[in-house]
């Protein structure tokens, strides 16, 4: 009974520590990432930075506009350069997702 009790405590622990593999690197405690959105490779000259970021709470609500398009639009650029992402979690309770993008 003590070695079934074993296993079933031992289960959700490494599903904490594991994790699954994302294409967005991920820790169980906390994250604070910055990752290439695909678009050029950051060696080219630009003049304007353009940020949008989008926030969640408690992982159950989820509020802002990270996408490009509102990154271009605050930064007011008319031709992409190349794209960043940040990523910064801390234990599920808050959660801080920016898009940069850079251009002219």
């Amino acid at each position: 009974m003590k070695k079934k009790l074993a296993y079933l405590l031992l289960v959700p622990v490494l599903f904490l520590v594991v994790g699954c593999a994302t294409p967005i690197p991920s820790g169980a405690f906390y994250t604070e990432v910055k990752f290439p959105g695909g678009v050029g490779d950051g060696s080219t000259p630009y003049t304007k930075v353009g940020k949008a970021t989008s926030n969640s709470y408690f992982g159950l609500v989820a509020t802002g506009d990270s996408s490009i398009t509102a990154a271009v639009q605050n930064g007011n650029i008319q031709k992409i350069k190349f794209i960043d992402y940040t990523s910064k979690n801390i234990l599920g309770i808050y959660g801080e997702y920016t898009t940069y993008v850079y251009g002219d």
